[in-house]
């Protein structure tokens, strides 16, 4: 029983027991005077047992949900995250238990995503390991020659597992908040040439074919980390390569907006449905009405764009997929930066942090 919950302040809550409890014992002493008179002293006992009963009756309803709170969080303790308080209080108790519940919700969703992680992880190891292993084990019995063919698909395997741990190791790092920025003044167009190559080869090398239109200005330059560039761009650019149908073109375009600098890459692939577009850039996603144009699965980790969308934070800029512009019809990934870097303060703290942890390690 909660009598007091409609109050709104603790404080009034408080006022409301001191008072009720002053009223019963008032009224107890003065029905003592009326009816006994000379002997009315004898009514104290009573007005004071039935003042501590009304006390005890509002006092238990304003901390029972207190002792809920307390409850539930012994059972958070163990594990059980599903666990909720009754908030029909308005005081600051009842905005405690709201604020609790919420925490609850959260952890309870961080907790399966924790699981989910988990056994995403184990089964994106698990698939190249047991490819790995049943290749080796054919050529150890001679069921295969360990011929070019053989060894490039074998390393194909073990390339598949260290960028995966790469990305995991990169996924720890984003939530360390531990990753710091080596900023330099770069052109625009050799970064882009640059990535351009090695995703070429990329495609080459699984069989694709693909047409590169890079459309960056050569006087165009901005302050980046050209290796976290490098590793968003080449993610961007090898997703494009593996969804463009044969033949097709990845266009690559950087322009100037304000201070910014925007960079587009475009495919001739099926595009993303606009509910989409969000999702792909979390983790393990890996855009299921988006297969590769070959009719498999895309391949990715589902990793690369949350890894990718966390470095371009770390600029203090973003990484969206946007609508396309007419006449293209297939997915625009679009990189915004800051042409002279990110914010001091952004940078300091995380190279600050990275070098005290070093001159902790050398101490």
């Amino acid at each position: 029983m909660r009598p007091l919950d409609r109050l709104t302040s603790i404080r009034t809550k408080f006022g409301v027991v001191i008072a009720a409890s002053v009223f019963v014992s008032a009224v107890i002493v003065w029905a003592g005077r009326s009816y006994y008179d000379a002997r009315w002293y004898m009514t104290f006992p009573v007005a004071i047992a039935l003042a501590l009963v009304v006390s005890q009756v509002l006092a238990r309803g304003m901390t029972s949900p207190l002792r809920e709170m307390t409850a539930a969080a012994r059972a958070m303790s163990a594990g059980d995250y599903d666990i909720r308080v009754r908030t029909t209080s308005r005081d600051e108790v009842g905005q405690l238990g709201h604020a609790f519940n919420a925490m609850a919700g959260d952890l309870s969703s961080l907790a399966e995503a924790q699981r989910a992680i988990v056994a995403n992880v184990s089964h994106e190891l698990r698939t190249p390991i047991a490819a790995l292993r049943a290749q080796l084990e054919n050529m150890v019995d001679g069921v295969t020659e360990p011929d070019e063919e053989a060894l490039t698909s074998a390393l194909d395997q073990t390339e598949r597992l260290t960028r995966l741990v790469t990305y995991l190791l990169d996924l720890s790092r984003l939530e360390a908040g531990a990753a710091g920025l080596h900023l330099q003044v770069v052109p625009v167009r050799d970064v882009v040439e640059e990535v351009v190559a090695a995703a070429s080869h990329a495609a080459r090398a699984a069989g694709r074919e693909v047409t590169w239109d890079v459309q960056v200005p050569q006087e165009l330059s901005f302050r980046v980390d050209t290796e976290r560039l490098h590793q968003v761009l080449l993610n961007l650019l090898s997703n494009a390569s593996r969804h463009s149908p044969a033949g097709g073109t990845v266009q690559v375009s950087a322009r100037v907006t304000g201070t910014t600098v925007v960079i587009d890459v475009v495919d001739d692939g099926p595009g993303i449905p606009p509910t989409e577009r969000a999702k792909i850039f979390d983790r393990f996603e890996q855009g299921t009405n988006r297969p590769a144009t070959d009719g498999t699965t895309s391949g990715g980790t589902g990793l690369g764009l949350a890894i990718a969308r966390w470095a371009a934070g770390l600029h203090g800029g973003t990484l969206d997929a946007v609508a396309p512009t007419p006449p293209s019809t297939g997915a625009t990934l679009r990189l915004t930066l800051p042409m002279d870097g990110p914010p001091p303060t952004r940078a300091e703290t995380s190279v600050g942090a990275v070098a005290d942890v070093l001159d902790r390690q050398g101490r």
